[in-house]
């Protein structure tokens, strides 16, 4: 539901092509468009706004790592629908960028990038399970594999994270920090939803949770009490500096939320 939905997002507000809608895709913003007219009017914001909000942050923050690193490495965990990895690798010729999900999506995504001849040397399709270990498609054996040692490398993962408790994940996290380790430059970009108890319209935020929940047949956890407790966590896991950018503090594309961001996006360098 989420990676059809948010695939076309992404179209409607001109961030990719046709190829990357679905019909599923399409089907759910029409069912979608009038609760998120309702949130716009209660809440401020939505669905879509926040989506954006944390796509052109992340996009902000890697366009001013590839400004200084030209040859930088970028490996986006369960890419979905993302359209990043076409529109980057169009527009800096110098990098790689790794797409990896699950043997399902990347079967789908594959063909995709391959009919508008996207994939090539820098730009590649693989499969990877985060929670693996010691498998082929494991975190660490896919970017051993697929990565230089000796390049700067990003890891990106976007709408992923807050569908496992925090246990899990940050499992995950500590193991991303040592492979980020063993390259010149290693740093994560990830966008996290954290807990809403401050937030005027926290009622309503958690009531949507629960539906978004139902939606998607998952576990969507909202993580860290506050942009403080999220630096200290990553620190604690093997990170060596932590910023957490909140979007009604930072200049994009994105439309603001009239009633504060609820989402924030994290730079973790290793």
């Amino acid at each position: 539901f989420t990676a059809h939905y948010t695939g076309y997002v992404w179209h409607h507000y001109g961030l990719s092509g046709k190829s990357f809608v679905t019909t599923q895709g399409h089907t759910y913003y029409t069912l979608l468009r009038p609760f998120e007219c309702a949130a716009r009017r209660l809440l401020g914001t939505d669905i879509k706004t926040t989506l954006l909000q944390r796509h052109y942050l992340i996009d902000r923050e890697l366009d001013t790592l590839i400004a200084r690193h030209p040859d930088l490495q970028i490996v986006e965990l369960a890419c979905g629908l993302s359209p990043r990895g076409h529109r980057f690798t169009q527009q800096h010729p110098g990098i790689t960028y790794i797409e990896t999900d699950l043997p399902g999506m990347v079967a789908r995504k594959h063909p995709l990038l391959a009919g508008i001849g996207s994939l090539g040397p820098n730009h590649r399709v693989v499969t990877c399970n985060i929670l693996d270990r010691d498998t082929p498609d494991s975190l660490e054996s896919v970017i051993a594999r697929e990565c230089q040692p000796g390049r700067p490398l990003v890891v990106i993962t976007e709408g992923l994270v807050n569908y496992f408790d925090l246990g899990t994940i940050s499992t995950v996290w500590q193991r991303l920090a040592i492979c980020l380790k063993s390259h010149p430059m290693g740093i994560y970009l990830t966008d996290v939803y954290p807990e809403v108890e401050g937030h005027r319209f926290a009622g309503i935020i958690k009531a949507s949770n629960r539906l978004l929940r139902t939606a998607s047949r998952s576990r969507f956890m909202l993580h860290f009490s506050s942009d403080r407790a999220m630096q200290a966590h990553f620190l604690s896991l093997g990170f060596a500096n932590v910023r957490v950018f909140n979007p009604d503090h930072e200049p994009t594309a994105a439309p603001a939320a009239r009633g504060g961001a609820i989402v924030r996006v994290v730079r973790a360098q290793a």
